[in-house]
């Protein structure tokens, strides 16, 4: 994806944890951080604290949705899907995409990968990898200031 496209439609999840959302129920309000990771991805449990906190910390300011986008056969189990989910306190809506629909429409390579997109739902800020939460932080917080502004 690149910057200022708009949010893909939220279709063809093989499973959604913690309650299902649309596009449609995303954009207009806030801003939404999407952010991809996967059960056998070891940076992406490392990073999991950091992105809950940061849910939790702008929760009345954000939407949070999480992807778990499988990277092979081992990450199709839904069961441990689940299972990872709550042991690593993930608690916002998460799209279980088993064959890839969402990343495919993301064209996304990485985990865990955070998608910031303003509250009309463009994409502003991408980023790769289990570092850079400050700069992850710093990016919404802008998105949230600009969003203050025109209120």
């Amino acid at each position: 994806m690149k910057l200022r496209e708009q949010m893909p439609e939220l279709e063809g999840a093989t499973e959604w944890l913690n309650g299902q959302v649309t596009k449609g129920e995303l954009i207009g309000e806030k801003p939404t951080l999407i952010h991809f990771w996967s059960i056998s991805c070891h940076l992406c449990k490392d990073a999991m604290p950091n992105v809950n906190q940061f849910r939790d910390q702008y929760k009345d300011k954000l939407n949070v949705v999480s992807v778990h986008m499988p990277r092979s056969e081992r990450d199709l189990d839904i069961e441990e899907i689940k299972k990872v989910a709550s042991e690593h306190d993930i608690t916002q809506p998460t799209f279980v995409d088993g064959k890839h629909a969402l990343t495919d429409a993301f064209e996304n390579q990485y985990v865990p990968a955070y998608y910031v997109f303003d509250k009309q739902g463009a994409l502003r800020h991408f980023q790769a990898g289990g570092s850079g939460m400050k700069m992850l932080e710093k990016r919404v917080n802008r998105v949230l200031t600009e969003v203050e502004k025109n209120e």
